[in-house]
């Protein structure tokens, strides 16, 4: 299961937790990772990708791009702006780890099929963020001593 991370030279010690959350996120849904990519970039990139894939002109925390599912296997990229991350761990009063931790199994969810348009969706959605936290504890444990 290749599940890559680009990140920052910065950040170090991210790709094995990463890689974990996505294979324990996704291993909850019955499913394993085909190519999954996880990008760390910032606030700029983000907003392109916006901009260009969706029409919405501003930056967002994370976007998910599925491709062609083959059986249980998901592909993918999830492009994570870190400069969300910091300010809503600010905001949420969590470490940036923790909030990093809960984009990926977001964007991983996403990748798997979720969406959040509809309550019950939503309720869905935010179901499986906190199963796929519990069960990646150890693995954003440590994430957030690669990201203080």
């Amino acid at each position: 299961m290749p599940i890559s991370v680009r990140k920052p030279p910065s950040f170090p010690a991210v790709a094995a937790p990463l890689r974990a959350i996505v294979a324990d996120t996704l291993a909850l849904e019955g499913l394993r990772a085909g190519e999954v990519t996880v990008v760390l970039t910032d606030d700029t990139a983000l907003r392109d990708l916006n901009r260009r894939w969706r029409g919405i002109d501003r930056a967002t925390d994370v976007l998910s791009f599925g491709d062609d599912r083959r059986g249980d296997r998901v592909n993918g990229d999830l492009v994570v702006s870190f400069d969300r991350v910091s300010a809503q761990a600010r905001r949420y009063r969590t470490s940036a780890g923790r909030e990093l931790a809960r984009l990926v199994v977001h964007g991983t969810l996403h990748l798997a099929g979720h969406d959040h348009h509809r309550a019950a969706e939503r309720a869905t959605m935010r179901w499986c963020e906190r199963t796929a936290l519990r069960a990646s504890a150890a693995a954003i444990r440590s994430l957030e001593r690669a990201v203080r």
